[in-house]
């Protein structure tokens, strides 16, 4: 496995431009310009990305389509922009050119227990420019999850702060038993210190980690929220108490995660209908991510789910020190999973671009090819085959696509995959 050192050093000096496959349109036949582009044509770029498919919810977009960027912003997004003027110029003929991946469920504290990963190598270098840490730091590290991950990161990291004070150190079992290390006025008062970077509060409501406390943890973690200012949310899967019980006492903005889990006291009842408590959630604004993570999805669950026409808002990963091996690998594998479920190309992008910024306040324009919004972009191939894809329990399913990254751009800069690699 490649060093945090080796990879950022390999990441930032990448010949990308140079690939075969991807590459610098140079001495390629001038493009004709297109009719009443406006004044954008006579500035000059930094990047054009050329021949892609352009698929972005937040303007629905779905077309060839050319995306100029300068400054670290986009330009323009149009057909046909011509080649001449720009820095430099990428080929993305027979790719998926998205705005830039938001994970808004990764653990990414590295060196701090079993369930940090590297943001460098685990998300930018496989398509994510934007990834929101769900609860790694509780509010006695949360400034040093800022320090050491949030500051020297390429990948735009975010974080929420767990209501426990010692956050997911360890994946310690009971972590939140001794409830005078559940403070939601520390809490609080930690996530509005390091604002802008701290975007939410988080609580795990699984038995082995709350006991019989859930509720009340609960409780004190919607405390934290309220005075923040903050959404919440709130892991769900074998609770101690009924998850209709969770859910009553949500508000509109928190956010269910695990919302597919197969786990005991689920979104399904005994007839695998969705619970009614789960759509009045939907009904009053509560949002739900899928937070894969390895042991919290179930493709049966989901399945029946969105059968039902119930959808996730966002596909996070949960991805972490546990799972980047499998069964989650990456997020464009999980988007790969619910594309074999039956979701278009573009809904899973847009649970992974607009919906996030529905979810979270990130402080700037992310999630799109606006022009003039920050230059965070995708480039991804639609790989065809045969490609097994597994969940918590064991079950594997067959599909025929499989998402591929290919390149980010972050604010304007590009990196060069590797989601080849699993």
């Amino acid at each position: 496995m490649l060093t945090r050192r080796r990879f950022s050093q390999w990441l930032i000096g990448s010949p990308l431009l140079a690939s075969s496959s991807f590459s610098r349109a140079a001495g390629a036949a001038p493009v004709p310009a297109a009719q009443d582009m406006g004044a954008a044509l006579s500035q000059s770029r930094d990047l054009l990305i050329k021949g892609g498919t352009v698929i972005d919810p937040s303007q629905n977009l779905h077309a060839p389509l050319d995306v100029a960027v300068k400054d670290g912003k986009i330009l323009q997004v149009a057909p046909d922009i011509p080649a001449d003027g720009s820095r430099s110029v990428i080929s993305a003929k027979g790719k998926i050119v998205t705005p830039g991946l938001i994970d808004v469920h990764v653990h990414i504290f590295e060196g701090v227990g079993p369930t940090g990963v590297n943001a460098d190598q685990y998300c930018l270098g496989r398509g994510v420019t934007t990834a929101v840490d769900a609860g790694s730091a509780g509010y006695f590290s949360i400034a040093g999850f800022r320090q050491y991950v949030i500051k020297p990161s390429a990948t735009r990291v975010y974080a929420m702060v767990d209501i426990g004070a010692r956050g997911t150190l360890m994946g310690l079992v009971g972590n939140y038993s001794n409830l005078d290390w559940v403070n939601p006025q520390l809490t609080a008062r930690a996530a509005q210190a390091n604002q802008p970077d701290v975007v939410a509060i988080k609580a795990r409501l699984s038995k082995e980690i709350t006991g019989a406390n859930d509720l009340e943890v609960l409780k004190r973690a919607l405390e934290a929220a309220k005075i923040s200012n903050l959404p919440l949310m709130v892991h769900v899967g074998d609770s101690y108490s009924p998850l209709q019980d969770i859910l009553r006492q949500l508000r509109k903005g928190d956010v269910l995660t695990h919302c597919f889990t197969g786990r005991p006291h689920g979104p399904l009842d005994a007839n695998g209908k969705i619970l009614p408590e789960m759509l009045e959630c939907r009904e009053r604004g509560v949002l739900f991510d899928v937070g894969d993570g390895g042991p919290h999805l179930s493709l049966d669950v989901a399945e029946k789910c969105l059968q039902q026409q119930f959808l996730p808002d966002t596909i996070g990963t949960d991805l972490g020190g546990l799972s980047y091996n499998g069964p989650v690998y990456d997020l464009v594998t999980e988007l790969s999973k619910f594309l074999l479920l039956g979701m278009t190309i573009d809904q899973v992008i847009e649970r992974v671009t607009l919906g996030p910024t529905r979810m979270f306040n990130f402080g700037v324009e992310l999630g799109t090819l606006r022009a003039g919004a920050v230059a965070d972009i995708t480039i991804l191939e639609a790989r065809e085959g045969s490609f097994i894809f597994s969940d918590s329990t064991g079950n594997k399913r067959t599909g025929r696509q499989k998402l591929q990254s290919v390149a980010a751009i972050r604010a304007g800069k590009t990196y060069i995959n590797r989601s080849d690699d699993v």
